[in-house]
């Protein structure tokens, strides 16, 4: 038995690794983290762009359907107009679910909305939508019903002047 733990203790000549070689490991660690970091918050950026873009999608759809629902009028929106952070009904602009019977607009996190009603007769009103995510790239997302088409995306926009902005 004391020849086998003599042993044992005989051969950890063996173990460990050297200083140079536990340098080496980190620093390929570090050029990974560094090149992986700045990758990870750009696809960040793009998804909670695609986010906003796809909200405006949403509301363009919620806003199409309360127009057929409720005699080819579209909702009016609460005024004064301004940028509404969550989620809301057309009917009335209430943020509580289910407060009201109207057409439901869904916003992801961070994501900001403006919904503009052009005037004119009912059958010639308009319409703009804007979405900007505060966790996106700061781009706007604006959809005008009198040039119909898809969401446009503007650079730097404004959600308080984005009637202005459309292009």
């Amino acid at each position: 038995m004391h020849d086998i733990i003599n042993r044992l203790r005989n051969k950890k000549a063996d173990e460990g690794f050297t200083l140079i070689e536990l340098l080496v490991v980190v620093v390929i660690i570090g050029v990974l983290v560094a090149i992986a970091v700045p990758v990870y918050l750009n696809y960040r950026k793009g998804a909670a762009d695609k986010s906003a873009q796809s909200d405006v999608r949403g509301a363009v759809s919620a806003i199409e359907q309360y127009y057929t629902d409720n005699g080819n009028a579209y909702p009016a929106p609460t005024t004064p107009i301004k940028s509404i952070a969550s989620s809301f009904s057309l009917k009335d602009g209430s943020t509580t679910a289910g407060a009201s019977q109207g057409g439901w607009v869904t916003l992801s996190d961070k994501t900001k909305m403006t919904y503009i009603l052009a005037g004119g007769t009912p059958a010639g009103q308009s319409y703009t939508v804007c979405a900007k995510n505060d966790g996106g790239s700061g781009k706007l997302y604006v959809y005008d019903s009198s040039k119909g088409g898809s969401v446009q995306a503007l650079a730097n926009g404004n959600l308080d002047t984005c009637a202005a902005t459309t292009p």
